[in-house]
């Protein structure tokens, strides 16, 4: 599809248009866009129908938002944390209808993270496309919940540390760490700098995600894995999320990392929290069917990504294939399904008056889609971008 050039209006029909703000699909909508934003939505006319240049799609959204993806089309964040990575990851992951990334980098020695965050600024600052920010998935996490993360590199946060993220330039920081690790007034920190700190590889009491909670913790990463669990007289971190009327969480829709019973418990307590993500590697729209994460081999097979002790390492899943698989394993709708890919995870970051909702004046991005759900399109800032070739 060619590109519209983001200086000149442009029209687009949306048979059904699912905007983020209405709880149901609206049928035969025009979009007009002129600058790279939303310049009206209104309802299509008989003479618009019969214009034959107008980009017509079964379904059109906001552009999903994933907040964790470590790679895809053969490239891995952590491998090469670099401005063009950045773009090939951001290519790969259009072809799974993804508007939106961040380029997640995990637990790495030292202060090795501060490549990642200097290429999402370079790669923001050339004009990648679909680049919101970056997340540091470690390296401060706990022991007691590595995964599949480098036990010897895990440490905790110090002034320094905090020096460095609380004046990260790089669009959106997430930040995911064990919060019961955290020194005394870190979080209350990193919130005033603007920093988004989810827990994650936590062995944290529900008591601990509480006061996190109050000190500025805006959500946990991957739901179900590598946290404290939910039992009868400790809710854990779990427990805590659900309970919570505040904190948002990635879940992993892929049928390997959860229970497709607890997906549909959490889709159905955090309609409104709840935001999908891929935790893709690089064989996510790639070749690559293996690859070595710090020593470890890792394979793919049947759609696991696993070490040789049969350990997740990441997973092999695209946000459409996430999407499908929730209207196919839990009882809500389309609407409900394309909130956790849009208005969730853009709340969740901050950045709700910018994207995640189709409106007047919002950025110009969407993911088109067919009747049966596939990727038919993604328009990014007002230029649609073939999702086969990025």
């Amino acid at each position: 599809m060619p590109l519209i050039d983001m200086k000149t209006p442009a029209r687009l029909f949306a048979r059904q248009l699912y905007d983020g703000l209405a709880d149901q699909l609206q049928p035969d909508r025009m979009i007009e866009i002129a600058n790279g934003q939303i310049t009206l939505i209104r309802p299509a006319t008989a003479q618009d129908a019969r214009d034959p240049a107008l980009p017509e799609f079964d379904l059109v959204a906001p552009g999903f938002i994933d907040l964790q993806i470590n790679g895809a089309a053969d490239t891995q964040f952590n491998f090469d944390p670099s401005p063009e990575a950045v773009g090939r990851i951001a290519a790969g992951a259009r072809q799974g209808g993804t508007a939106y990334i961040l380029p997640t980098f995990i637990t790495a020695p030292g202060r090795d993270y501060t490549r990642a965050i200097a290429a999402v600024q370079a790669a923001i600052a050339q004009g990648v496309p679909g680049i919101l920010g970056v997340h540091l998935e470690g390296p401060f996490l706990s022991h007691a919940r590595p995964g599949i993360h480098d036990p010897t590199a895990i440490r905790c946060v110090d002034d320094h540390d905090l020096d460095l993220l609380t004046t990260a330039q790089a669009g959106v920081l997430l930040l995911t760490v064990a919060p019961e690790n955290l020194p005394a007034g870190a979080l209350l920190r990193l919130k005033a700098a603007g920093v988004r700190v989810f827990a994650g590889h936590t062995a944290a009491s529900a008591d601990q995600i509480a006061q996190a909670e109050a000190e500025g913790l805006v959500g946990v990463t991957h739901l179900f894995n590598a946290m404290s669990q939910m039992t009868g007289r400790e809710p854990g971190v779990v427990g805590a999320t659900l309970a919570s009327r505040a904190l948002f969480a990635g879940i992993i829709a892929d049928g390997h990392h959860v229970d497709w019973r607890n997906v549909a418990t959490a889709a159905r307590l955090m309609p409104d929290r709840l935001c999908l993500v891929t935790d893709a590697m690089l064989t996510l729209a790639g070749q690559q069917t293996g690859f070595e994460l710090h020593g470890e081999k890792i394979a793919l097979c049947d759609g696991r990504l696993t070490n040789k002790d049969g350990r997740l390492a990441g997973a092999h899943v695209s946000m459409i294939d996430s999407l499908r698989n929730m209207l196919d394993h839990t009882d809500i709708g389309l609407p409900a399904a394309l909130r956790l890919a849009t208005v969730n995870p853009a709340r969740a970051l901050g950045l709700e008056q910018e994207v995640g909702t189709l409106r007047q004046g919002a950025r110009a991005t969407f993911t088109c889609l067919t009747q049966e759900n596939s990727v038919a399109a993604v328009m990014s800032e007002g230029r649609f971008i073939d999702p086969d070739r990025g």
